[in-house]
């Protein structure tokens, strides 16, 4: 293009002098678009740069705007005083830039006020001096951009020699700018995805902390820090309903900067029409601005004036349809939030309140979770169970007796103590209380207070909290507290230590008591029944037994007789045992001998309905035909001496002393221990083993 300007054979010196003067100007303009990068330092130098080769007084960017159709005055370099600002717009009909845009030709108004194709944009020129403008398209191989134009005060100032350098300048211009808003472009569409990445990470930040978390405070701290990256704001807040007093608490709190007016359990009134409050009864966002903040006559405007802060975005946390709370954001800058924090601050209030409404729920279920988990574990137990509860074997006089005390005590709530020896089915009895009360569509919860240590079962009947011991890695709900409205039976209920009968005491009377390592009081409705087949009453005597708590669990006492008389009912429950085994092992068993019904009824059973139901098992195995097979050898009782009666007091004292030992396998002391079985206390005990020589070893054992 240069040599198309320098090559002009038999030009005067004149016009090789203007020439060069443009070549030096296209030069220069190259040198300016190399060194600038921004759009208006650019134009700037331009201006200085063209004013030795064309007369202009302003110099002017107009770009197409692809998303309205208009034309905007983008750079605006003027000599002279003036108003107009860049921004302004004219729709493409209206604007020389937009018919040079349109035709590609470049448009020349010689005289402003001989004009009349744009009249709005004559008009304004002509106030400010302008007398004749050329506008030249910028254009380049890939799209068409807008618009450079050239206004002079003068009227004629641009002819054909102007236009042709005019449009070589245009031509290098439309490069510089369509490189420049490809730079620009490319820069914004980079701190977008940068703003985006950051606001996505902050969201999957919350979203880890949800899952990973139930912890409302753990939940807060992580949106505070991640806003706090993303967004620019000085407070930060989440407050819950409270259903009971009908108000807004904020329950956690982010600023760092108050002076203090804002703690938390601060409540904020749903009648008052604060921000927080409108957001929560309307379930929609709220903006709040330095404009609209003193229409909100509150205490917590009054404080959020205070503190200065001067714009805010309150989201409502809706979950489910249902309204939890608010999210609450300010700042100290006017108009602070922009359209694009409000879409951010609204995923985020989404989030937050699933948070709050699994916590919400995870803190009422919590309790009846745990107990229904219990319940389960009990109810799979029975279903394992071998016991038919709603039927009791037998016709005897002494069974009909303890069924009509059954019968009369099951429908009050009064406590009943079943006494009876080891496998007389002191159970079978507490059940079948239980399914004759009003409590019979509740559990029925059992403990064998012989069966858990000592230092366990006071857990085990009340609960603890987390951390109240070593090992307490969560909280667990207490039997006590599983049988509310339905029954407690504790079996072998002699076996309860002496310290912690009088916390069971209390239990008892008050119906209440606190769990390990909690000073809150729980409250339940529970009917007890308790079993044992230990001497209470001597073991009150010897205090081993609170005598209070003998007397409140001694209420309604039932004893429940041994097999032995009863002997009646053992055909009846050879029968039941045989066909119960026999179906269970898919044995046809039809006809049980009548010499093998009088051997067995002849039998004294000390182990009771519990040695009968293991022996016909064991005779239902050994059955190879239809017949029960029962073994006469089998029956034989015990030979419980081989040497002949003691003939003196001490003697007799030593061999029965001896005998509860080898039963108890010289377990001295404990629930099981001989102390316990021979009523007497331990060092009792062993001061009596050393009288009478009795060891583990001793030579006549």
């Amino acid at each position: 293009m240069l040599e198309d300007i320098m090559s002009s054979s038999g030009a005067n010196p004149v016009a090789q002098s203007s020439r060069g003067a443009e070549c030096q100007a296209l030069l220069d303009v190259s040198e300016s678009i190399a060194s600038h990068r921004d759009l208006k330092g650019l134009f700037h130098d331009l201006s200085e740069r063209l004013h030795r080769v064309v007369s202009f007084d302003f110099l002017v960017l107009v770009l197409h705007d692809d998303s309205r159709d208009v034309m905007r005055l983008h750079i605006l370099e003027s000599s002279e005083v003036t108003d107009i600002q860049p921004g302004s717009e004219l729709s493409v009909d209206e604007s020389p830039g937009g018919h040079a845009w349109r035709t590609q030709q470049p448009v020349v108004v010689s005289n402003v006020e001989n004009e009349t194709r744009f009249p709005s944009l004559m008009q304004l020129l002509r106030c400010h001096g302008v007398n004749s403008l050329c506008m030249l398209p910028l254009t380049t191989a890939q799209r068409r951009l807008g618009g450079l134009g050239f206004g002079s005060t003068h009227a004629h100032s641009y002819g054909d020699a102007d236009l042709d350098f005019m449009t070589q300048v245009a031509r290098h211009v439309a490069l510089a700018v369509d490189n420049t808003l490809n730079y620009e472009s490319a820069q914004a569409y980079q701190q977008q995805l940068a703003r985006e990445r950051d606001r996505l990470g902050m969201l999957l930040e919350v979203t880890n902390v949800i899952v990973s978390n139930l912890d409302l405070r753990d939940l807060f701290t992580a949106i505070a820090a991640g806003l706090r990256r993303v967004m620019q704001h000085e407070y930060i807040s989440l407050a819950l309903h409270d259903a009971e007093r009908n108000v807004l608490s904020l329950y956690a709190l982010d600023f760092p900067e108050s002076k203090g007016f804002f703690q938390e359990d601060t409540t904020i009134p749903l009648d008052h029409g604060t921000p927080p409050a409108r957001a929560f009864l309307t379930r929609s966002t709220v903006l709040v601005d330095a404009t609209t903040i003193g229409s909100f006559n509150s205490e917590a405007t009054l404080k959020a004036a205070a503190e200065g802060l001067k714009s805010g975005c309150i989201l409502p946390l809706v979950s489910r349809n249902h309204a939890l709370g608010t999210l609450n954001v300010a700042s100290r800058r006017e108009n602070a939030f922009t359209p694009d924090d409000v879409e951010l601050l609204t995923q985020v209030a989404n989030q937050v309140a699933i948070a709050v409404d699994n916590a919400l729920a995870f803190r009422q279920i919590a309790a009846l979770k745990e107990k229904l988990s219990e319940e389960k574990l009990y109810l799979e137990d029975e279903i394992r169970g071998e016991h038919n509860f709603e039927e009791i074997i037998g016709e005897s006089a002494a069974l009909r007796r303890v069924l009509r005390e059954a019968e009369t005590v099951a429908p009050t709530d009064a406590t009943v103590l079943v006494q009876g020896e080891t496998g007389t089915g002191k159970e079978v009895v507490a059940r079948a209380i239980h399914n004759l009360s009003r409590r019979r569509d509740r559990t029925f919860v059992k403990v064998n207070c012989s069966a858990i240590p000592s230092g366990l079962l006071e857990s085990e009947l009340f609960g603890h909290e987390r951390g109240a011991f070593t090992g307490a890695i969560a909280q667990k709900i207490g039997r006590f507290e599983l049988a509310n409205q339905g029954t407690l039976f504790l079996d072998e209920v002699g076996d309860i230590p002496l310290e912690l009968q009088p916390k069971l005491l209390r239990a008892l009377q008050e119906q209440e008591f606190e769990r390990l390592g909690s000073s809150r009081t729980v409250r339940v409705d529970v009917r007890l029944i308790a079993a044992t087949n230990r001497p209470l009453t001597q073991m009150v005597a010897d205090g081993q037994f609170r005598s209070d708590l003998f007397y409140r669990l001694n209420v309604f006492p039932i004893t429940v007789p041994p097999l032995r008389e009863r002997r009646e009912d053992i055909p009846s429950l050879v029968r039941y045992f045989a066909q119960k085994y026999a179906r269970r092992m898919d044995k046809p068993i039809e006809t049980i001998p009548s010499e093998a019904l009088e051997a067995l009824t002849a039998y004294p059973w000390p182990g009771n309905v519990r040695e009968l139901e293991n022996f016909i098992e064991r005779a239902v195995i050994l059955s190879p035909r239809s017949v029960l097979h029962v073994s006469a050898a089998d029956l034989k009782p015990a030979d419980t001496a081989s040497h002949e009666p003691p003939v003196t007091l001490e003697a007799a004292e030593r061999e029965h002393i001896r005998r509860v030992l080898e039963e108890t396998h010289w377990v001295i002391s404990g629930p099981n221990g001989a102390d316990a079985h021979l009523g007497m206390k331990r060092t009792t005990l062993q001061s009596k083993m050393r009288k009478l020589g009795l060891s583990r070893r001793s030579p006549s054992d």
